[in-house]
């Protein structure tokens, strides 16, 4: 006994530093660079004000002699470039008055932004290159909602079959989101494995404490009878405990996985992206038209389909619901923490990255309609969808009230969600 607790204590301090050890990255050639001219002429002087899509500041610069600027970056990523118009001398203006650009920097590459200038009180841009450039950024900004739809979706498919078999709205889903980024990158950065390898084993480590969570915790709970708004509360205690356990095991800082956070960029048509963009997006639309074949087709699948439309008669006709609800629990974590990953592909890893996501996972769950796993597919990609797009219209900070004001819209016509059944009250 004494050698168990001895070894169990090595392998618990062995696993915080591999999770604390820090990722050490050479600061690549990148950044973001501009040239402002007015009617042929440079214009010196106008001060560009440079934050990550955040809001942490970077860098303030102004244009020089020439009219050109720049700003080096550490990491690639979406960053926002702000011209201060205050500026500007007093006969010139920010053509179409939008001073704000979202650009994103790829490894080793220097983007261009470009700022328009005009005379103050002069007509814009001629109307065909207007619509030229709006809908180029709309279909940049609709690849990127896309890419951010999937992601939701698979995390909000594994907490939508929860609800739907159990009834359980669980506000932990969100931390088993982060702790397959996390164990991803225990296993890349503190192993050495790479990403491909420790991403499979987090997964199946994610999905195997998904198991555990209802064989020793949840399903324990239902036996004795625990009503639904209590677990959901203790949801909220659980969500908690994990979250700050991970903060202390991997710390407040933001991390990057050691492969594929630095790619060069690749234009296709109006869309630039990285690689792994398009390589990540093949990966999640195969997980969730698998999983949708598998419900719609296997034994399984037929069986949780069974348990959510009815308990009680499905273990009447000889269904274990039980085991069910443990497969889906199993599927469900091992899903969101795939999900994780490829959020922590396509941004740094904290260790509230689930709980940032969260809102947007119940949205499309809700969206879509509750319970329904094509709903919460469905719902996630138009929450993903409007949240970009909508930045053409309001500013990056609140590209998220777009997609709430959508569900908000849709479910005072349709209170079932998209793809809901109907439910008769009384």
């Amino acid at each position: 006994m004494r050698r168990a607790v001895i070894a169990f204590t090595a392998f618990l301090s062995g696993l915080v530093l591999l999770l604390t050890a820090p990722a050490h990255a050479a600061a690549a050639d990148q950044g973001l660079r501009g040239t402002l001219t007015f009617q042929g002429q440079p214009v010196n002087g106008v001060k560009i004000v440079v934050t990550t899509e955040s809001g942490q500041p970077v860098a303030e610069v102004a244009s020089n002699a020439q009219g050109t600027w720049q700003v080096p970056v550490d990491k690639p990523g979406r960053y926002k470039v702000t011209l201060d118009v205050k500026t500007l001398p007093q006969n010139m203006a920010v053509r179409g008055g939008n001073n704000v650009r979202t650009p994103t920097v790829y490894a080793d590459n220097f983007s261009a932004v470009l700022f328009a200038l005009q005379a103050k009180g002069a007509p814009g841009q001629p109307q065909e290159e207007e619509e030229s450039s709006f809908w180029g950024q709309a279909a940049q900004l609709a690849f990127e909602g896309l890419n951010l739809g999937l992601i939701i979706a698979l995390a909000a498919l594994g907490l939508s079959l929860i609800y739907g078999t159990t009834g359980l709205t669980n506000f932990a889903h969100g931390e088993l989101v982060t702790l397959g980024a996390i164990l991803a990158y225990a296993f890349n950065i503190g192993v050495g494995l790479h990403l491909i390898p420790a991403a499979v084993i987090a997964v199946i480590l994610a999905g195997g404490l998904g198991y555990a969570q209802d064989r020793f915790f949840w399903g324990q709970l239902r036996k004795r009878g625990t009503g639904i708004i209590a677990m959901m509360i203790i949801s909220i205690g659980v969500a908690l405990v994990m979250r700050y356990t991970f903060l202390i095991l991997f710390g407040g800082q933001n991390e990057a996985f050691a492969q594929y956070t630095a790619q060069p960029g690749v234009q296709i048509g109006p869309i630039s992206a990285a690689p792994k963009n398009f390589i990540a997006m093949g990966i999640e639309l195969a997980v969730l038209i698998i999983v949708g074949v598998a419900l719609l087709r296997t034994r399984t699948g037929k069986a949780a389909r069974a348990v959510a439309d009815n308990p009680a008669l499905a273990a009447s006709s000889g269904i274990n619901v039980d085991r069910v609800i443990r497969i889906i629990w199993t599927m469900g974590a091992a899903i969101a923490a795939l999900a994780g990953i490829m959020l922590g592909l396509s941004q740094n890893l904290k260790f509230t990255m689930g709980q940032d996501i969260l809102l947007l996972i119940f949205a499309g769950v809700t969206l879509g309609g509750l319970g329904t796993a094509f709903g919460a597919l469905v719902g996630s990609l138009i929450v993903g969808l409007f949240i970009q797009l909508s930045t053409l219209w309001v500013p990056p900070e609140l590209k998220s009230v777009g997609a709430l004001a959508v569900l908000i819209i849709v479910l005072l016509f349709r209170p079932q969600g998209i793809l809901g059944r109907r439910e008769r009250i009384g």
